[in-house]
């Protein structure tokens, strides 16, 4: 039997694997599904501006007086939204449904954050290991069955839009907008990125709700509440509205966390890289949209098998090894994508850059997750919205110059982003190296005596009401 930290924590990855397979199919098609006056590029970007505005006092209000389970509950809602924002795509449906969402993504990245955290310094206390082996297990585990999602969510796009009938051949003159192509030869025509049938369209966002809802019943029944009773002194003993505001920013006069500022907006960078121009200016101009899904597909499959080695493999060669491992992996698919000039007949090129770059992204994700864990273990809250935020700006910024800057331009930024990201996260690992976070502040307020009682095993709360 699974210890019941583990199955928190499975309860979670399952829960994120569901609803990101609607999100994150949806995000991979926008740029090329709704391309009509750059309205899918941004939609993305009114959701990561949102997430921003919910990153300064959201996850602290609602994860204090809801606990992490409802908050992420609550949150799931939020993405759900959506999906029928773009049943009817337009302005009016679009742009207020990526604000909703972003409004809940801070707080369900923190309060998931906040969850594993807390799981995996309590079975770290009662195993008697080291508090950073377990939670960055514990994140590897996330991220394994999360990142899996992209699998699924662009299976599902790929086979419905390839059964549509009206797939139109790529003209071979069409080939040299592909890519970085030079920027007065950047524009796409339109023939090769044509809208699928609407019928075609609704049974994939049909699907994508579907399993939005499952979602949230999955986490709903089946997550402990383990920070109940925090939650409960909380809103019994409430701190003024300005404090609970204000957490957020308090945490930017530690110098860690203005370090760390450029590696968390390069992952925003480049997951929007990905997902925005990969697929629009190599996959969709060369191959065609139903060949999107396909190559995100590698994307997925490489990021969730190497989340789950590389939190494996974090206990025995460190979270460096692995940075750097990520940072030349994206400095070599940068350089070839500046030079690689797309045709339909390289058809096994178009996957393995998201296959390197998923693995890449595994990297970034799952340890620089652990990484904020440990180093502000008394402020999770806090520490996991700075980090949603400045991922979130990485997106907007990414975004919104998305539909006016050459990709070649794009590429460089991208680049100088990686080089300033490491040059700066080496800093932070040696102000942890000389200051290291000693072991009792990582299980510093992470449970009351009331829920050490509480959580003994065969007597711990299953369901809560909200």
């Amino acid at each position: 039997m699974i210890g019941r930290n583990l199955k928190n924590v499975l309860v979670v990855s399952f829960g994120f694997l569901s609803l990101f397979t609607a999100y994150g199919g949806l995000q991979s098609l926008q740029s090329s599904l709704n391309a009509e006056e750059g309205m899918g590029v941004i939609s993305l970007s009114v959701v990561y501006a949102s997430i921003i505005v919910s990153s300064m006092f959201l996850p602290h209000i609602l994860i204090k007086n809801l606990g992490c389970k409802w908050t992420i509950v609550a949150s799931m809602c939020c993405y759900i939204t959506y999906s029928f924002g773009n049943l009817y795509p337009g302005w009016a449906t679009l742009i207020p449904t990526s604000a909703i969402l972003g409004l809940g993504g801070s707080p369900l990245w923190s309060a998931k954050c906040t969850y594993l955290t807390i799981s995996g310094n309590r079975q770290a206390e009662k195993d008697n290991k080291k508090n950073e082996d377990i939670i960055n297990m514990y994140f590897g585990v996330f991220f394994f069955i999360f990142q899996s999602s992209a699998v699924w969510g662009n299976l599902m796009s790929s086979l419905i839009f390839g059964q549509d009938l009206e797939i139109a051949d790529i003209p071979e003159d069409q080939f040299q907008y592909c890519g970085a192509a030079p920027c007065s030869e950047e524009f796409i025509p339109s023939g090769n990125s044509t809208r699928p049938a609407q019928h075609l369209v609704n049974t994939l966002l049909g699907c994508y709700i579907g399993v939005g809802v499952l979602a949230v019943i999955v986490v709903a029944v089946f997550l402990d509440n383990i920070d109940r009773d925090m939650a409960r002194e909380f809103r019994s003993n409430r701190t003024p509205f300005c404090d609970t505001f204000l957490a957020t920013f308090k945490l930017l006069k530690d110098k860690r966390l203005l370090m760390l500022i450029p590696l968390t907006m390069y992952s925003g960078f480049e997951q929007s890289f990905l997902s925005g121009e990969y697929t629009k200016n190599y996959v969709t101009c060369a191959l065609g949209i139903h060949y999107v899904g396909y190559s995100m597909i590698c994307f997925g499959a490489a990021n969730s098998l190497c989340s789950f080695a590389f939190g494996k493999l974090a206990r025995y060669t460190g979270r460096i090894p692995l940075f750097c491992l990520a940072a030349v992996t994206n400095l070599s698919c940068i350089i070839a994508l500046l030079l690689w000039r797309p045709h339909s007949d390289q058809l096994p090129v178009f996957f393995v850059f998201p296959a390197l770059w998923g693995m890449a992204d595994a990297v970034w994700q799952t340890q620089t997750n652990a990484l904020y864990g440990i180093l502000f273990a008394d402020n999770k809250e806090a520490a996991f919205a700075n980090y949603r935020m400045w991922e979130s700006l990485g997106f907007v910024i990414a975004f919104a110059y998305s539909t006016f800057l050459c990709l070649s331009y794009k590429l460089y930024i991208l680049l100088a982003m990686l080089i300033l990201t490491m040059i700066t996260y080496p800093m932070v690992e040696y102000h942890h190296y000389k200051n290291p976070v000693s072991s009792e502040s990582l299980t510093l307020n992470t449970t009351t005596e009331k829920e050490k009682d509480t959580y003994k095993e065969g007597d711990i709360i299953k369901q809560t009401e909200m």
